[in-house]
């Protein structure tokens, strides 16, 4: 067997590359939350002026439990509004006027949370202002680089933002690590750590003048000039190359279809259709209960808290706790980028999927019988092998998360649906992720205290069952189907979806009246 790489697809120009990494930093705020921000809310520091100190609430843990999910989960509560507030603002302000404004409200936030100086509700209100910036980055960064790249490397170009996201969530854990091993317990040591990512956001925010519009967007609102010249620039070509020539009369093809189809049916209507068109029907709750799944597995609530979960499978030591919780970050990087540019198209998104919730359900039923069971046993020699055990399940839980549901709902979200319904259809689903992240983050410190530990690796184990059942009989395998052709796979029965296959590509007809054109 002879393998082959297209250099082609990595061909780029300084300038275009240095727009991808600017824009793509816009996954900063969401990755440092979850890794730098999430993590210092165990310093010694942080507990004292925010009194997070368990000797504080000895009569009252829930009170304590509910202080700590409400520091950590406000942030995403706010980026539920934001995720809802780009998708409104980036065809009216432009993709570009949009970014700006959310580096402009995250920064403002994560200032004011920064020196809210053990002020509980000030703090609260930073996270939420802060959240709403961090959310509509979440948006509106990957649109820009989708739009700006070749449609042979968009995969690879919104990768970017994933890999620069969980590269900077790593680096959180470690930043703590250091802190606490060479500053003393005042707020400097905290305020250090959360203000960090204000310097490459706010590098970035004063490169982003040095960047374009999109091509299409600028097409979009009839600067037809404007786009092919800025197209032009990215590619590193003249105006008037053959090359630009075809990649800007599709891009021009595509927004007059896109406005024609945007035209012909308000917000409401296009909602309608994806409740009332049966293919349309099992195409949306599909992908509404894989943003579900996604998130009740454990998700970004175990990475969120995953500092507390390393003590709880037996690195009392905090140190050891940060340093493990850095390497779970650089887990979750190398298989995503490896997930991301090469392993979903070899594989599949079904068999990524499915993969990567049996890893999540054998971690989690591990974890429920070593705290349920194991934990508290008088045998050392016991209680060491069974920890190194939990502590590799934690990794496990980290490899397939990072294969299956980080990445796969949102790229299901964008290829299932027709132009038609897709702005709707996705801007619902997105708002679940983050309104189920809320909730996940919000309830999982209750959870861990409610449920004794175990109980809780119990209910997300149960998750991954239901979810590993569901999604094996009614997802079907999308990769290398056109997004034209996708309606022939939600035809027929749904509980024979797990076998769907487009008989023949490209198929005829239209996406919107699919045709019975499938092997079952």
């Amino acid at each position: 067997m002879t393998w082959t790489i297209d250099w082609s697809r990595w061909t780029t120009t300084p300038y275009y590359a240095f727009v991808v990494i600017v824009v793509a930093c816009g996954g900063i705020p969401k990755g440092y939350d979850e890794g730098g921000y999430s993590a210092s809310v165990t310093l010694a520091s942080f507990k004292n002026d925010f009194d997070l100190n368990a000797s504080q609430w000895v009569h009252d843990a829930t009170g304590l439990a509910n202080r700590l999910a409400n520091i950590t989960s406000f942030n995403v509560l706010g980026a539920v509004f934001g995720a809802l507030m780009a998708l409104a603002l980036n065809d009216r302000l432009g993709r570009l006027k949009t970014w700006r404004l959310a580096a402009i409200i995250w920064a403002t936030g994560t200032f004011v949370q920064v020196f809210s100086s053990g002020i509980y509700g000030l703090l609260l209100f930073a996270r939420v202002w802060g959240g709403l910036g961090a959310g509509m980055l979440t948006v509106v960064a990957p649109l820009y680089l989708s739009e700006v790249a070749p449609a042979r490397t968009r995969g690879l170009v919104v990768g970017v933002y994933m890999v620069i996201l969980l590269g900077i969530l790593a680096l959180g854990f470690f930043i703590n690590y250091g802190v606490s091993l060479h500053m003393s317990a005042t707020r400097a040591q905290y305020r250090l750590v959360q203000a960090f990512p204000l310097i490459p956001v706010c590098v970035c925010f004063l490169f982003s003048f040095l960047l374009p519009e999109t091509p299409r967007y600028l097409v979009s609102q009839n600067r037809h000039d404007e786009g092919r010249a800025v197209l032009a620039r990215l590619r590193g070509q003249d105006p008037l190359d053959p090359s630009v020539e075809a990649e800007f009369a599709e891009i021009d093809a595509q927004a007059r279809k896109q406005l024609a189809d945007s035209a012909s049916v308000s917000y409401w209507q296009a909602f309608k259709e994806t409740q009332t068109n049966p293919n349309y029907r099992q195409r949306f709750w599909l992908v509404m209960a894989l943003q579900t799944i996604a998130q009740w597995t454990g998700g970004n609530g175990i990475t969120y808290y995953i500092s507390t979960i390393f003590k709880y499978a037996g690195l009392s030591n905090n140190s050891q706790s940060l340093i493990s919780s850095g390497v779970y970050g650089i887990v979750k990087l190398v298989v995503t980028m490896a997930f991301t540019w090469g392993l979903i198209d070899l594989l599949g998104r079904r068999a990524c999927a499915l993969t990567g919730l049996a890893l999540q359900l054998a971690a989690h039923v591990y974890m429920a019988v070593y705290m349920g069971l194991g934990a508290n046993r008088s045998d050392n020699a016991f209680n060491r092998a069974a920890s190194d055990a939990a502590v590799a399940s934690i990794f496990v839980y980290a490899v397939g998360w990072s294969v299956g549901l980080c990445t796969i709902p949102y790229l299901y979200g964008t290829e299932v649906f027709p132009t038609r319904i897709r702005n709707v259809s996705y801007a619902i689903s997105m708002s679940l992720h983050w309104a189920f992240q809320f909730a996940v983050v919000r309830v999982t410190p209750n959870m861990l205290l409610g449920l004794n530990i175990w109980g809780a690796f119990l209910f997300w184990a149960a998750v991954c069952f239901v979810g590993l059942v569901g999604l094996a009989i009614c997802m079907p395998e999308t990769k290398g189907v056109p997004i034209e052709s996708m309606g022939h796979l939600f035809d027929g029965p749904w509980y024979l979806r797990w076998r769907a296959k487009v008989r023949q590509q490209p198929l005829l007809g239209n996406q919107d009246d699919p045709l019975p054109n499938m092997k079952l």
